[in-house]
């Protein structure tokens, strides 16, 4: 079995959760090699960080109970592991609520966590329009079945009855107008579709996107006006 742990923690955060005051705990491990991603140490040699024990991480959150609101539960990617019920629901038993980060891979531990209704909150990441050539250059893998995969949880995130978000890192090499137009026509309806904008600095999966420059913010203001009437609310981040 494989077990979660945490390797990094942001101890108070206004960011990860809109309106909530959270914990983001950062798990190691990726099925996903996204070139843009920045937390490149965390997929590709997560033993560089210390293990957080869960007795450390139970203490500071009881220590914060009235402030914190809950935690986000990112990585890496969370439904990797297969105790994530079993963590969810021990923070939960704290008096915590939960968001969940995922990229979508992992549709039967999605379900698994939604039909227990565990997490509070779900934001999945959509990499590219669902057209494997697309997708496999933004998400960096080769195998069709991810993708079949992604479309799943799609699926099973907007037929839940558990308040969510999609959301796309928008990089200028990978995503024009249209391909977000194309995204937004997938997951019409949806409450909520956040555009991230790319940025060039950090621990970058291909160091080479460092040299990419990100759209504007009146680039991001066109597409999100473009794609808006899709989807219940359309708003910008990192800009």
């Amino acid at each position: 079995m494989k077990k979660i742990v945490i390797k990094g923690i942001i101890e108070n955060s206004l960011l990860d959760w809109e309106g909530k005051i959270v914990s983001t705990l950062y798990v190691p491990h990726c099925d996903f090699r996204c070139p843009y991603c920045q937390n490149a140490g965390m997929v590709l040699n997560p033993d560089q960080y210390e293990t957080i024990p869960w007795q450390t991480i139970k203490d500071f959150l009881l220590r914060q109970k009235g402030w914190l609101d809950g935690i986000c539960l990112t990585g890496g990617e969370p439904c990797l592991f297969d105790d994530l019920p079993e963590f969810i629901r021990k923070v939960r038993d704290l008096g915590f609520m939960v968001k969940l980060d995922t990229n979508g891979s992992f549709p039967d531990m999605l379900k698994k966590v939604i039909d227990a209704n565990l997490p509070d909150y779900i934001a999945m990441d959509i990499k590219a329009p669902l057209d494997f050539s697309l997708y496999s250059k933004s998400a960096g893998f080769q195998n069709e079945e991810m993708l079949k995969a992604v479309k799943k949880s799609i699926k099973l995130i907007m037929e839940s009855n558990i308040d969510y978000e999609f959301r796309t890192t928008v990089v200028p090499t990978l995503h024009s107008e249209e391909d977000i137009k194309r995204i937004a026509a997938y997951i019409q309806g949806a409450p909520k579709y956040a555009l991230q904008n790319f940025a060039p600095g950090g621990d970058l999966l291909n160091p080479k996107f460092k040299e990419i420059k990100p759209y504007t913010e009146e680039e991001l203001g066109r597409i999100q006006e473009a794609v808006s009437s899709y989807v219940g609310e359309c708003i910008v981040r990192g800009v």
